[in-house]
């Protein structure tokens, strides 16, 4: 999924997907308040549902268009 697509994912249904691992985050206040911000306009996602996916889709764009593309498929696959 890319980024621009997101918007249109937080518009549909949630479905719940197991996260197993966990990360502390520390943003700069301006991040912080446009996730706060996407959180407020799709009710449906918490603001670590935002994180999760924009974070999803950044690794989708670079997987698809950089030169990691084999490492991060080889990554993927294990």
């Amino acid at each position: 999924m890319r980024v621009t697509e997101l918007p249109k994912h937080w518009e549909s249904s949630k479905q719940d997907e197991e996260r197993p691992h966990h990360y502390d985050l520390q943003l700069p206040m301006e991040d912080a308040a446009r996730i706060a911000a996407l959180s407020e306009l799709y009710p449906d996602r918490s603001e670590a549902d935002i994180l999760n996916d924009m974070i999803a889709a950044a690794l989708d764009d670079l997987a698809n268009e950089t030169p990691l593309k084999s490492k991060l498929e080889s990554v993927k696959k294990s």
